[in-house]
């Protein structure tokens, strides 16, 4: 696996990328690092692919610009567009998980004829809401629902950065299978959910101690090395651009996802257990005529890369071999 910084038209990026063939680009979540495909570069490399795991903008030792509103998904796409580019390829299939299959629909909606075929993990294609999202989102005198917590610069900064380890332990915990059952109405601790104005995310999160097998100690080292380097900025960034992205993508509103695609999430993820969640993802095929399927995987919570390696890269595998 090779570690190298790439000079695209809009940012500097660090990738770890692996094989031959036609392009693989694989776009990590929140709290995560290209790191978070590691399972998955080597598959794709011993099957005949050129896999390509940048860290995202704001993440590890890619470039973090500091306005806020450098991080809408437009700036994102075009980050995978330039990223092709200096890789010197037409085309590529865009993979994606939590943020990452954000950007990956995107990807292939705004521009099919650079993406042609998508795979996105945890998060299904949604049409345009009626209003901005932050006014969708509940809350209450005591609470507030996780997305709005992370609307003010620097408030969700000074909790998570406080000490990066324990918080990547309890959110990446907490949003695994080990977690327990999700379903509608479980009162399991969930990162994605309520979080009280006077005590913040992390207190309610149970602290595993000892991580799963799916991600041993060397591996949690290597993030919370990239994030004591970044902070957590730039991720919630992409969470304060939700509104400024729901004006800018008027345009879009009611077009398709037309290239091939393929949907996955974990059974246990705690996104499913949202409300309209499931019935968001029986409905996608109105959004994405072409997609091939929705897949759940046995014992998953929301870190399927990770925690369920081997049946994510055959099914990546799998649709990449339907497109040939």
């Amino acid at each position: 696996m090779n570690h190298r910084f790439v000079e695209t038209a809009t940012i500097r990026m660090q990738v770890r990328e692996q094989g031959e063939g036609p392009l693989v680009l694989l776009c990590h979540g929140f709290p995560e690092t290209s790191h978070a495909w590691r399972h998955q570069l080597p598959a794709l490399a011993a099957a005949g692919f050129r896999a390509v795991a940048p860290d995202l903008r704001g993440y590890g030792q890619s470039d973090s610009p500091e306005p806020v509103d450098g991080f809408t998904v437009f700036h994102l796409v075009g980050d995978m567009v330039a990223l092709l580019d200096a890789l010197g390829e037409r085309t590529a299939v865009i993979v994606g998980n939590d943020w990452g299959a954000t950007i990956a629909w995107q990807a292939a909606q705004m521009r099919p004829d650079r993406f042609r075929g998508v795979v996105a993990l945890g998060v299904p294609m949604m049409g345009r809401p009626p209003l901005p999202p932050t006014r969708l989102f509940p809350q209450t005198a005591d609470e507030l629902f996780y997305v709005l917590y992370f609307q003010e610069p620097g408030l969700a900064e000074k909790e998570l950065e406080a000490d990066v380890r324990t918080t990547l332990r309890k959110i990446l915990h907490a949003a695994s299978g080990e977690a327990g059952p999700r379903r509608s109405g479980d009162a399991t601790p969930n990162p994605f959910g309520m979080v009280s104005r006077q005590g913040g995310l992390l207190p309610p999160l149970p602290d595993p101690g000892v991580m799963p097998a799916w991600l041993p100690e060397a591996d949690l080292d290597e993030m919370v090395k990239s994030f004591e380097k970044s902070g957590f900025r730039g991720g919630l960034n992409y969470y304060r651009n939700l509104d400024r992205n729901w004006q800018l993508q008027a345009s879009l509103a009611g077009a398709a996802v037309e290239v091939p695609a393929l949907f996955m999430a974990g059974e246990r993820d705690a996104g499913l257990a949202m409300p309209g969640m499931r019935e968001m993802i029986a409905e996608m095929g109105a959004l994405v005529p072409k997609l091939a399927g929705s897949l759940i995987v046995p014992g998953s919570g929301h870190w399927v890369p990770q925690e369920r390696p081997d049946a994510v890269s055959q099914s990546i595998i799998s649709f990449l071999g339907s497109l040939r």
